[in-house]
Order: C-alpha cells, then structure tokens, then sequence
C-alpha cells in the first residue's frame, strides 16, 4: 500500500518528516517497507537563491561577457561572469552559489573566464529545470527577498511515497484517511501536536426526482447474503474531461494512471478514505434498474481488459435486463462503463459479502484495489460517505445534478462489535500497569464508543463496555484490544521484567528435529542438494496412477489454479519436476533429497462413511544422470546400487539393517524395478526403492533413468526410538575370513541366504558378503552360484582351524537343507 506524504497532511496537521511518520507506523504495526521521496525539481535547487545585482559592466576581454558584482544576502559581494544580454545592474536573479548542483548534474564550481574569477552562476530558466526559455536569465520582480531560497520563492513541491507491507487484518489502513487515523492516534498520546481532518460532506443534496428515465434509476437486489448493503446515486449532465491536475498529480504519486475526471475521482476516493466505487454509464443500464444478483452457470460478461469470461454461479455480478454489466467488487465490464461520450452515470457504492468476493477473484485470476479491499473486509459504514464525498467531486469538476434520492438496500444492519473490558486484567496481560486512564485515551483515539464505564469503591476507572469501530475486522474479545492498545502504547514501551518465569517441556528422547538434521546433514555431506517443493500440485498427475489413485488425492477447495488444485501424494512426482526443470537448462547430473508431508484420502464407501485423510512425512532420494569426468577419475553413472548404498549406510547409523526386514516387489507404475521393504510381522512400509517407470518419468520430459528412494519418516523414526547404542571394546583377536561358491535356485534371494546364515552360527559370525554372481556355462538351467565371503571372528580368543572348519561345514549343511545349496 503507497501513500503520499503530502496527501496524508491534507488530513492530518504534523510537524514530522517523512522518515519519522515512517517510523511512528512502524511502532504502531503498520511496518513500513520504503520511503521514496520525490521532488518537483531534482535536488530541490538547493544552493539556489534570491540575489540582486549590484554591478554590471563589460567584460574587457569579451564583447557579450558581463563582470557583476551579486548580493546573495552573505556579508560580501560575489563577482560573478555572465553572459546573458539582459543582466542588468538593480536586477533580483536566481543566483547558483559555488556548490550547487543543477538538474542535469551539473556543479557549479569557482571558475576563471578570460582572467577573472567567478564564484557562481546568474541562472535561466531551463537551467534551473523550471521552464525551456534560455534567452536571458531569469529577471524577478523587485520585490523579491534576497536571500530567500528558490525553492521556498518558486514554491517547488515534494513529496515521499510510504510504502506499507499490510497485513491481511488491516485493511482499515487500506487508505490514507486510515492511516492518518492510527497515526493520530499514535500522535495524540505521545502529545505531538496534530489536527485531524476529514472532508465534510454535509453540503451533499439528494434530488427530488422520483425513479425514471429522467430521475433516479432504482436497484433491485435479489441476493442479499452476497451484497448486505448496496447504495447508488444518479447524476445527469455530467461533461467527461480530464481531472483536475492537483487530483492527478495525487494518483500518479502512488502509481494510478489518470483516465477521466469521473473515473478518476472514484480512484482517489478509494485511496482517500478506502471504499471502492464503481461508476455506470446510466444511459447503457438497459430496462433503467440495476439488478444485484448471483451469474447464471456459464453467464457471459465481457470485462474491461477485453477478455470474455464464463461466470460461475457463486460470482455476484451487477447487471440490468440484458444481462452482466460487471462482477460485483471485482472488475467492470466493458459495455457499462464511463467514456468520453457519457453523459449520466450511476454511482455504486457497497458493501460486499468478503467470501464472496475472494471466490469470484480467485476463480477468475483478478486481483483489483476493490477486490483487496472487499475480500478483506470493508467498513460497511463508509458506503454513504465515499458515495456523498464522490457525488460532491463530481459535481465540482465534471459538472451534472443529482438526481433523486439516494438508492439504497440495507435490510439488517451490520451493528459494531460490543466487548466488556476488564482494565486490571489488560494490565496483567500487557504486562505493565501503563494506567487505566491510558487505556481510556487510546481507545478514545481510535474511535472507540464507550457503552458503559465502570469505576471501583476509589472512583477509579476499572472496565468499560465498548463498541469498536466498524471497520476494525479483527476485533471481537478482549485480547484484540489489548493488541489495539499495545500497539498505539508501544510495545517498545514495555520493559522486561527482572525475572522471567517459565515452565520448560522435556524434550522427547531422542528428538526428532536432531533426528531429522541428522540425517539431512549426512545426505548434503554425501553430496545431495536439498530441495522443496509446494504441497499443492496438479490432480492430473495422479489420473493413470494406481499406487497414488485420483480419487484419494486431497482436493483444494478454492484452488489458486488447476496446477495447484490438490495436496501431494507422494514427493517422487516432486522430484521428476525438479529433475525436468533442470535439465532444460542444460543440467543432467544431479543428487537431491526432500523432507516434507504427503496426504492421502481414503473415500468412504458407499456413502455411509466419512472420508478419512491420512498425513505424514517422508523423505525422498533421487540421483540421476552421469557424474562429471575430472582429472583423476572417469564418469560413472548413477544407479539403483549406488542409491541402495547410501540408503543402507544411512539406516545403518541409527542401527537399522535392510536385510532384517521383509520386502516386496515395487509397483510397476511407480517403478519399473524395485523393491518395497516393510516392518517385520507388521506390514509397515519403511521405504521404496528402485528405478523410476521410463512411462512415468517421460510425462515429466525425462527420458534419462532416475534412481528414488521414498523413506516413510514416521516409521523410520519409530525404528530410530527403539534403537539403544551401546560401546565395546575393539577386538583383541583376529578374524578369519573364508570363501564359498554355492550353487542355488534362481528363485533364492540373497537375503534369505544371509539372514539364515546368521540364524545358524549367532556368536562369531560378523559378516555375510555377495561378491560375485554367476550364470552361464557349467551352470545348469534354473541356477545361479553366488560367491559368497564369511567373515568370524570370536571376542575372547584366537579361531582355531578346526573350530573354522567346522563353522563353514555347518553353514553348508544349513544352507543345503534350507535351500538345497550345493558347494561347487
């Protein structure tokens, strides 16, 4: 939100500066996010003064240079080089003094002009930036004061733009009369001198006019709900012409372009007190009333921005027999508006149900000064005042009459917010007794109505009933207005107590953000770059998907746009996303992770049910692409073991062992290869894995291979909780390692293979490696030799061979009969 310093002093009397006024908004919750001043003359002239000249003579190397002798108001005469024919002895001059700047840049320096000296510079018009005219220096009248600076003699305006960051809850500041009233506030109590003005509108005539086609045309409005209340005013004989240039000048200062002096009124009535208004050709209103009603499905209304729109049936419109003339609060239509041949215009002001407004915005991709305003909440109250104040200007700068009398439909009345208040209790809440007649002050300077006011046995004020002001949205209880109070006080204003008090929570062992930095500080050190990613994406990723169905995706209720009309899934759609985005930029190699909530919907079924949402978190790993050549080392490709090393050794540090778990193919929409590894004798899925569905991935523009990994983040950290880290010795002994070829069906895992293993020989077992697998040649039909390494090793003593050799007879007995291995 812009406003303009000198706009905001046409309503509030102040002695502060544009950075001060800064400042003091800031202090009372309007943070100000730049102050841009801005000069009629760049550099204000300074250094620019009244002078007179005292002499004149020719210069004796020259036949056009002047030697002057100039009163700049100083103690002494300054010599001065001129050229200008008309310079003349007893002339007042704007005189430039030595370091002055001219717009341009140019510095007036001390000069030496044919062997003498000049210490400044008799001006002209264009040089000053004031005028085009450089046939002479610019000659005042005589009576002019020396001295007087050009800025303040010419008097050259300035102003500064403030520019506020808003929040959603004050849009009562939406507008300078609502800033100018916080900031008397503010003012008021810290006993800064000020005076506030709001234009009077006392002088507004309605007509005598019944409704007609030469008096007022008349409002009908079918749904109330979505416009509580709605007035207009007619007025005929209107001329279209531009806007007065002090009007003009007001708008451009907070970047409004000026159009006509009606539009342009209803622009700066709205930044002036902050309530929209549209303005109606009277004369293209066909059947002479204006209808306030909800669109038919599918409507059509073209817009001012020449765009044809099908309306929905929850978008308020105005409209006459026709059809549409414009959506309500939002944007006009392009048949109904002012131009330059109109001549009789209905002036609408209203108030408009907010939820409404922000739907027919949000559907629409419209976001306008009225809608700002209406989907936050305007200040039904203003209606009749932006519409009398609007009807004034109009009839001052474009002429016409009022015709009638004021249409208006206000069948229940939006009555203001009633809160009981306890002063002792505010008091402990602000934690400062700041005084309850403070309190009293504040409230009284931001117009707050005193219902009731209650005093103690001592005559103390100790609570009142009050009424806040109908534009404060947000305030309904108490607490609301002890931020009211505290925010004009100054929180600042509050000092710490000495000692503070507070009760600590035990943090849960072990903690899950420890856990969660933990693990993305591994995966960044291992050379993944963290992404994130929006929760809302596009429902139309999930239409072929049967692992992530359509119909369990979390719809949006008002969505922003149909690529952002459900709650995420899964984050591998996320991932493909990032992937695709950067390779269109020429970067194919790439390691990422992502932390972050997945949602689910699970239908209730045949309607006797409700719907039942599942969120968690997960974590998901992606590495594609071919890793860069260097110096020293050749590329290598990325791929499904290399991404399962990482995960293992992550699991492994939180004392989590992949081969402990049960595990299931992946499916195949997802993954064209992989595995789903689950709890246990739970059915708890831990994590997938595997190499992305070229099917899936190629709906992204990816059509190199992806390696993902989806770690259920809630499982994992229930596995994390239960795993106890103990410490031991090194061992003393060493260990011995031994070799075996084992013939096995094709339909044997490895990891059946080692969990029987261990199963057999617990104590001095230490490790089961795969090295190597071979099929082909001597192998029969049907089989696979895996390579396999033991490592044992006992804690208390040295193996002897024979203990060696009866550990590995065992092991191939147990995998014989379990498995029917055979030792090649």
């Amino acid at each position: 939100m812009k406003i303009s310093y000198s706009w905001l002093k046409d309503y509030l009397e102040f002695d502060l500066s544009p950075q001060a006024v800064a400042d003091a908004l800031t202090s009372i919750g309007l943070e100000v996010d730049s102050v841009t001043e801005s000069e009629q003359v760049p550099g204000g002239l300074k250094g620019v003064v009244v002078a007179e000249v005292k002499e004149c003579i020719p210069h004796p190397d020259s036949d056009h240079l002047h030697i002057t002798k100039v009163d700049d108001g100083g103690e002494e005469l300054l010599t001065v080089i001129c050229g200008a024919p008309n310079v003349a002895a007893g002339e007042k001059v704007l005189f430039a003094r030595i370091g002055a700047v001219l717009p341009g840049d140019f510095k007036i320096k001390k000069s030496k002009i044919r062997g003498v000296e000049s210490y400044g510079m008799i001006c002209a018009e264009d040089e000053l930036g004031i005028g085009s005219d450089h046939a002479g220096i610019m000659v005042l009248p005589s009576d002019a004061v020396t001295g007087t600076t050009a800025k303040d003699y010419l008097h050259l305006s300035s102003d500064a733009v403030i520019e506020i960051d808003l929040t959603a809850n004050r849009v009562d500041a939406a507008s300078h009369i609502g800033v100018a009233r916080d900031l008397y506030a503010y003012l008021q109590l810290n006993k800064i001198p000020c005076e506030l003005h709001i234009p009077d509108v006392s002088s507004f005539m309605e007509g005598e006019e019944p409704c007609g086609p030469d008096g007022a045309l008349p409002i009908q409005v079918d749904d109330v709900a979505g416009a509580p209340r709605y007035s207009g005013i007619t007025l005929r004989g209107v001329r279209i012409s531009s806007s007065p240039e002090w009007m003009q000048k007001k708008l451009l200062s907070i970047g409004l372009r000026p159009i006509n002096n009606v539009v342009d009124i209803s622009n700066f009535v709205l930044m002036e007190c902050g309530q929209p208004l549209h303005t109606f050709d009277a004369d293209k209103v066909s059947g002479g009333k204006i209808i306030v009603r909800r669109a038919s499905e599918g409507e059509k209304l073209v817009t001012l921005d020449g765009i044809g729109r099908s309306l929905k049936s929850s978008d308020m419109v105005i409209a006459d027999k026709n059809g549409a003339m414009c959506l309500a609060g939002v944007f006009g239509g392009s048949d109904s508006g002012v131009t330059d041949s109109t001549e009789d215009v209905f002036l609408e002001s209203a108030y408009f149900d907010p939820v409404s407004i922000r739907k027919t915005s949000k559907s629409h991709g419209l976001q306008t000064d009225a809608s700002y305003r209406y989907e936050r909440g305007a200040d039904p109250e203003c209606v009749p005042y932006a519409l009398m104040r609007a009807s004034l200007l109009i009839q001052e700068f474009a002429g016409g009459k009022i015709v009638g009398k004021i249409q208006e439909n206000y069948p229940v009345r939006i009555e203001k917010k009633v809160i009981d208040l306890d002063y002792d209790r505010m008091e402990s809440l602000i934690g400062k007794k700041i005084g309850h007649d403070t309190i009293e002050n504040i409230l009284g300077y931001l117009n707050y109505d005193f219902i009731e006011k209650r005093k103690n046995a001592d005559g103390i004020p100790s609570g009142a009933i009050v009424a806040a002001p109908t534009y404060m949205i947000d305030v309904y209880r108490e607490c609301d207005v002890i931020e009211e109070v505290l925010r004009i006080y100054g929180y600042n204003n509050i000092e710490l107590p000495s000692r503070l008090v507070m009760s600590v929570n035990p943090t849960s062992s072990p903690e899950p953000e420890a856990v969660r930095n933990g693990i993305s500080n591994f995966l960044s050190a291992n050379g993944f770059a963290e992404t994130m990613n929006n929760s809302l994406t596009k429902s139309e990723y999930y239409v072929p998907l049967k692992t992530f169905p359509e119909e369990s995706c979390v719809r949006i209720v008002n969505p922003l746009s149909s690529d952002l009309n459900v709650m995420r899934q899964t984050l591998i759609l996320n991932g493909l996303e990032v992937i695709s985005y950067n390779i269109r930029r020429q970067t194919t190699s790439m390691k990422f992770y992502e932390y972050g909530s997945v949602y689910r919907k699970d239908p209730g079924k045949d309607g006797t049910t409700l719907d039942s949402y599942e969120e968690h978190s997960d974590y998901t790993i992606f590495i594609t692409g071919t890793e860069d050549k260097t110096w020293c080392s050749e590329p290598g490709k990325g791929g499904f073991y290399q991404l399962k090393g990482y995960v293992e050794l992550l699991l492994s540090r939180f004392g989590i062992n992949l081969y402990n778990m049960e595990y299931e193919a992946a499916p195949e929409d997802i993954f064209s290869e992989g595995l789903i590894y689950k709890l246990p004798g739970q059915g708890r899925k831990l994590l997938s894995i595997g190499t992305v569905s070229p099917s899936l991935a190629v709906r992204f523009d990816v059509k190199q291979p992806v390696f993902a990994a989806e770690i259920n983040w809630d499982v994992l950290f229930s596995l994390v909780k239960k795993d106890n880290i103990s410490f031991s010795e090194m061992p003393k002994f060493p260990e011995v390692k031994r070799d075996l070829a084992l013939l096995f069906d094709e339909s044997v895992p490895y990891a059946d293979i080692r969990r029987s293993a261990f199963k057999s020989v617990k104590k001095i077992l230490k490790s089961v490696t795969l090295f190597d697998v071979y099929r082909g040649g001597n192998i029969p039909s049907g089989k696979k030799q895996y390579a396999l390494s033991f490592v044992l090793q006992n804690d208390e003593r040295t193996l002897t061979d024979d203990e060696v050799d009866k550990v590995m007879n065992r092991l191939i007995s147990s995998l014989g009969n379990e498995f029917g291995a055979v030792l090649r």
